[in-house]
């Protein structure tokens, strides 16, 4: 797919106000799903396909497959077959030693995917392994020099960056895309470390269109996972930050199970209309709500965060309290321990998913906090007296 037409259907789609939207797989199916949604683009990442096995999306930093061979295989049997003249971005190790740019470029080119991206990124890594790697010279200039190399040569390019410094560097060779990676996405805990993280997230957005701003960038600036995890967060971000024109996510979408609902959820991102603001990382940051009412607090909490891991110790950080007091303050309220009351508050989520939907038992278990089916079953037990399975056939 030539450049100048996906460039200019994505222009086309910030001329009439709608936010971009990319969305990083390695499955077919998640593909398919992410085109039919609405989504613009599709990144093939080798940390997708971690991640589609089960496993932590920092297996494409580590040494379990050569990354550019890993995109390569599951991108031509399973993406490009079925999305035909839909871009696909290419996601490049540009700093493998053993890696023929012009033979990956040649290659990238003839398999019709769109362009290429830099990632795994070594902008990801810090500390002393990042020393020891720039000592080789495996470097973050390596990565700019490759999407240089591929714009020449007639390529989409889309450049992740992480801070100003890599920003600037990037802005050098003009990508078309200028990417501010966030880290890694995160889970949905909305506690005390999560809103530090999305504080830092806003400066470090801030800093970075700051820094493009004075440079005139050409490049269409979007933003990558980190602390953002739903839609309300992303359209908080885009009010902040008028720059930014899109989002996109991996395991924000991949991490729903039903194909209806990962459709539903990208349409959602890319419907330019005023979203509420009902999510409770947005009242805290600005300040639409006062809990005074600690108590209040935690149920809400719990009531938007029953599939993440959730500590009462991360709670009491966040409201400035002892954990054991508001331990104590919760049980003299509601009757019940902290635990209990999370515990059944999961169960009867996990009864509605029952009702309502045909998910697999052991995909309820894991959208209700409980990714250890046998943890859930043993809860479950405990609790209503059956197991799910003999529940759901007894009850539903």
């Amino acid at each position: 797919m030539k450049r100048e037409i996906v460039l200019k259907k994505l222009k086309r789609q910030i001329y009439e106000g709608k936010y971009l939207l990319g969305v990083a797989t390695a499955t077919g199916m998640s593909a398919i799903n992410a085109k039919d949604g609405g989504a613009d683009m599709i990144l093939a990442l080798n940390s997708g396909k971690f991640r589609q096995m089960g496993r932590s999306s920092l297996g494409g930093y580590l040494p379990f497959a050569n990354s550019n061979d890993l995109v390569r295989d599951f991108s031509t049997r399973e993406i490009l077959p079925i999305l035909e003249d839909f871009p696909v971005l290419f996601g490049v190790n540009a700093t493998d030693p053993l890696m023929d740019s012009e033979k990956l470029i040649d290659y990238i080119d003839e398999s019709n995917f769109a362009g290429i991206v830099n990632y795994p990124t070594v902008s990801l890594i810090d500390g002393q392994f990042r020393e020891a790697l720039e000592e080789e010279g495996i470097t973050f200039s390596k990565e700019v020099d490759f999407i240089a190399e591929a714009k020449n040569f007639g390529l989409f390019t889309m450049g992740f960056v992480t801070n100003t410094h890599e920003a600037e560097l990037m802005d050098q060779v003009r990508p078309d895309i200028i990417c501010i990676h966030l880290g890694l996405t995160e889970g949905g805990s909305l506690g005390a470390k999560k809103m530090r993280s999305f504080e830092n997230m806003l400066t470090t957005i801030q800093g970075i269109c700051a820094l493009l701003k004075d440079c005139h960038s050409t490049s269409i600036i979007m933003v990558y996972g980190g602390p953002i995890n739903d839609l309300i967060e992303a359209r908080y971000v885009y009010n902040k930050f008028p720059e930014i024109k899109g989002y996109i996510g991996g395991s924000t979408f991949e991490r729903i199970n039903s194909e209806q609902i990962l459709s539903s959820q990208i349409k959602s991102f890319k419907d330019a209309t005023h979203t509420q603001h009902d999510n409770l990382t947005i009242q805290i940051l600005e300040g639409i709500e006062k809990y005074y009412d600690y108590v209040d607090f935690v149920k809400k909490y719990i009531s938007e965060n029953y599939s993440t891991t959730i500590y009462i110790s991360e709670l009491a950080e966040f409201t400035n309290l002892s954990s054991s007091y508001l331990s104590d303050l919760f049980k003299k309220k509601t009757g019940i321990s902290f635990t209990e009351y999370l515990i059944k508050f999961r169960l009867n989520k996990a009864i509605e998913l029952m009702s309502s939907t045909d998910l697999r038992l052991v995909e309820i278990a894991d959208l209700v906090g409980y990714p250890d089916y046998a943890q859930f079953n043993k809860i479950f037990k405990k609790y209503m007296n059956q197991s799910p399975k003999e529940y759901k056939k007894s009850n539903i």
